[in-house]
């Protein structure tokens, strides 16, 4: 196939394209500035964006992954904005311009966020949405959106939810997290006791070109994890083991944790990582027999191994 990949150079995908081209599928690959050879500028996500470089009848595929994510932890009236113009109205209209050249089938990667945070329990595609924060929000509405234009013209539509996703190249809390075992830094986290799912970059990869191609996939939302739910500190000792260090984990109580987000004003920080966030992926592996090709262990060697050359480079 001739497969069209937005955000090309990011985490996701860069190992992609990869994953596509040894397959000997077509890559066509969309970033909003080039930086390498085979990359296609299209600029700024939004309502705007004219996609006309990148897309044309040839395109079979198109697996969207460009949009903006969170960058800090307070959003302002203006991020919230920004969301809105690149993750939903930006989808909506490359949307519309791949079902009008005839592209057989659309990926959207989205987020579980849009079912909350939190809950107890694993979360389930068919749970009610409650997104809580704008880049949620702005995921959800193009979720609702793509649903329509699927209805409209007949373009197949498949939505991804994964969770946090870590491997080779990770970067953001995940990579923070690496460098403080690393450092043998005091961790206040050792009390947690939840459920968090997580999914690695080469299981994601394959989920995704599993959804290009098999037929029961159009028209379905599906989450995706390795399988493999731990808590906060266990994922603190795989990560340790990975990388060779032992883990200096603090078992500070919990009730304290939640008195010291409220005093700092970082109540949604200390949640995330005090609560929970477990998806079920059975309906993914009951339609589509998919099973994920790496266990969690496996996921976290590689990324140690990366990691470990990362700083060596240093």
């Amino acid at each position: 196939m001739t497969i069209l990949v937005t955000g090309a150079n990011g985490l996701i995908g860069k190992a992609l394209c990869v994953a596509l081209e040894k397959g000997d599928d077509r890559v066509v690959r969309a970033v909003r500035t080039s930086t390498a050879p085979g990359e296609i500028a299209v600029g700024d996500l939004d309502r705007h964006t004219e996609w006309s470089a990148a897309l044309d009848t040839t395109i079979d595929a198109v697996v969207h992954l460009a949009g903006k994510v969170p960058m800090s932890e307070k959003e302002t009236a203006a991020q919230a904005s920004q969301y809105r113009q690149a993750n939903t109205l930006g989808t909506i209209n490359l949307a519309r311009q791949c079902a009008k050249i005839g592209v057989r089938r659309f990926i959207f990667v989205s987020t579980v966020k849009v079912l909350g945070d939190g809950k107890n329990e694993p979360y389930r595609a068919d749970d009610l949405a409650r997104p809580v924060d704008a880049y949620a929000i702005s995921k959800w509405e193009a979720e609702q959106a793509l649903s329509q234009i699927a209805r409209e013209t007949g373009m197949e539509v498949v939505v991804l939810r994964p969770p946090l996703v870590y491997g080779p190249g990770v970067k953001g809390n995940f990579l923070r997290l690496m460098q403080a075992i690393e450092k043998r830094h005091p961790l206040p986290l050792g009390a947690i006791r939840n459920r968090r799912s997580l999914i690695y970059l080469g299981n994601l990869v394959d989920v995704v070109r599993l959804c290009l191609v098999h037929p029961e996939a159009p028209g379905k939302t599906f989450l995706v994890s390795d399988g493999d739910d731990v808590s906060t500190p266990e994922l603190i000792r795989r990560i340790a083991e990975a990388m060779r260090r032992r883990p200096f984990l603090v078992p500070v109580p919990v009730a304290w944790m939640e008195w010291a987000g409220a005093t700092l004003g970082k109540r949604a920080a200390v949640d995330r990582l005090i609560g929970s966030l477990a998806v079920n992926i059975a309906p993914i592996q009951e339609i589509l027999g998919w099973r994920p090709p790496f266990t969690m262990p496996s996921g976290l060697a590689e990324t140690a191994q990366w990691y470990s050359k990362v700083e060596a480079g240093r």
